[in-house]
C-alpha cells in the first residue's frame, strides 16, 4: 500500500512531503531512500513497489526545494539561507527516527542516489550506527578542494548581488554542464541520465526534474561535498557498516566509474569491512531507470536479503 504524509522540516517553516510503501505481509526490513538533485521521491515508485512486493517497507521524503516539499515556485532548488545542508540532513534523520518507532525490531537500510549519495555519505559519518547497510548509487566523484571552494565563493558573490534565490546559468554549467558531452548526437540536454529513450523523454518533459538550482542549493551542495571529502571523514563511518556502491559505467557524475572506484578504495583503506562495488556496463546515471533496471532491482534485493540476516 502506498501512502503519503508530511512532517515538519528542520528549517522551522516547511512541511516535508513523504511517501511510504507498506507491504501487505510481515515486514522483513526497512529501506529509506534519499533522492537526488532536481528530482523527487515519487520517481522511485516502481522500484519501491518491487521491494514492497518482496516484504520491504520503503519510505522517502522530498528534500527541501524539491517535489511536494515546496510551497511556492520560487522555492524550487532552494534549501535554507543559513543552514541548508544541516536542514536537509536533519530531515533525513527525522524521517529515520519516525520510521524506527514504527519498525523498531527489523533491519534498517538506507539508499542515496546522486546528490542523495553525497548526503548519505555525510549522514553515516554522524549516524551510521544501527544501520544494516547503505547503498551509494550513482555516487558523485570526489572533486578537487580548490574547485569546490571556488564554487562556494562564486555562489556567495552572486548571492551578495542577486540574493540566495538567484539561479545562475554559469554555476549550473560549471557544475553539471559537461555531463552531456560524451553522448552525441544528443536527443536532450539530459542524455547522460539514461539510455532508455522512453524514460529519458519522460524525465526531460517533467517540470519537477528540469528547474535550475539556486545558488543557495549549489553552495550547500558544495559545502556538503567538501565536508565528506575531508581526510578524517571516512574514518568516522562505523567499520562494521556494509556499504554497496552501484553505478553505471557510463555515468559522468561518477567519472565513468573511475571516481566511484576511488571512493570505494578509500572506504576499503579506511578499514570498512564490507564494501562492494558494482558497475553496470552501458548504464548511465540513473541505473534504476536504465534498460537493465530489472537486473539492478534483483541485485539490490539479493544484497538486502544477505545483509538483513
Amino acid at each position: 500500500m502506498r501512502d503519503e504524509f508530511y512532517f515538519p522540516s528542520k528549517d522551522g517553516n516547511t512541511e516535508i512531503h513523504t511517501i511510504e510503501w507498506k507491504p501487505d505481509k510481515e515486514v522483513k526490513a526497512v529501506l529509506q531512500i534519499c533522492h537526488g538533485m532536481v528530482e523527487y521521491i515519487g520517481r522511485y515508485d516502481e522500484f519501491a513497489q518491487f521491494l514492497c512486493d518482496n516484504g520491504y517497507y520503503v519510505v522517502g521524503n522530498d528534500h527541501l526545494g524539491h517535489g511536494k516539499s515546496v510551497q511556492a515556485k520560487s522555492e524550487y532548488g532552494f534549501f535554507n539561507e543559513k543552514y541548508g545542508n544541516v536542514c536537509v540532513l536533519g530531515d533525513i534523520h527525522t524521517l529515520r527516527q519516525r520510521t524506527m518507532k514504527k519498525y523498531p525490531d527489523v533491519p534498517y537500510f538506507m539508499l542515496g542516489h546522486s546528490m542523495g549519495s553525497s548526503l548519505l555519505r555525510q549522514y553515516i559519518e554522524m549516524y551510521g550506527n544501527g544501520l544494516a547497510g547503505v547503498v551509494l548509487m550513482g555516487a558523485v566523484a570526489d572533486h578537487k578542494k580548490a574547485a569546490l571552494a571556488f564554487g562556494k565563493r562564486l555562489c556567495r558573490i552572486m548571492a551578495a548581488f542577486r540574493g540566495w534565490h538567484y539561479r545562475s546559468k554559469l554555476v549550473d554549467d560549471l557544475a553539471i554542464g559537461g555531463y552531456n558531452k560524451k553522448f552525441k548526437p544528443a536527443r536532450t540536454q539530459a542524455d547522460w541520465i539514461t539510455s532508455d529513450l522512453e524514460r529519458l523523454e519522460k524525465y526531460a518533459a517533467d517540470p519537477l526534474c528540469t528547474f535550475r538550482f539556486t545558488v543557495n542549493a549549489y553552495y550547500n551542495m558544495f559545502l556538503g561535498m567538501m565536508n565528506t571529502q575531508r581526510k578524517e571523514s571516512v574514518y568516522m563511518i562505523p567499520k562494521g557498516l556494509p556499504v554497496f556502491f552501484m553505478s553505471g559505467a557510463d555515468d559522468p557524475v561518477g567519472d565513468f566509474g573511475k571516481g566511484v572506484r576511488k571512493i570505494y578504495e578509500k572506504y576499503q583503506k579506511a578499514g570498512i569491512q564490507d564494501v562492494t562495488l558494482r558497475l553496470y556496463t552501458g548504464d548511465r546515471h540513473e541505473i534504476l531507470n536504465e534498460t537493465d533496471r530489472k537486473q539492478v532491482y534483483e541485485d539490490l534485493l539479493e544484497w538486502f536479503e544477505e545483509h538483513r540476516k
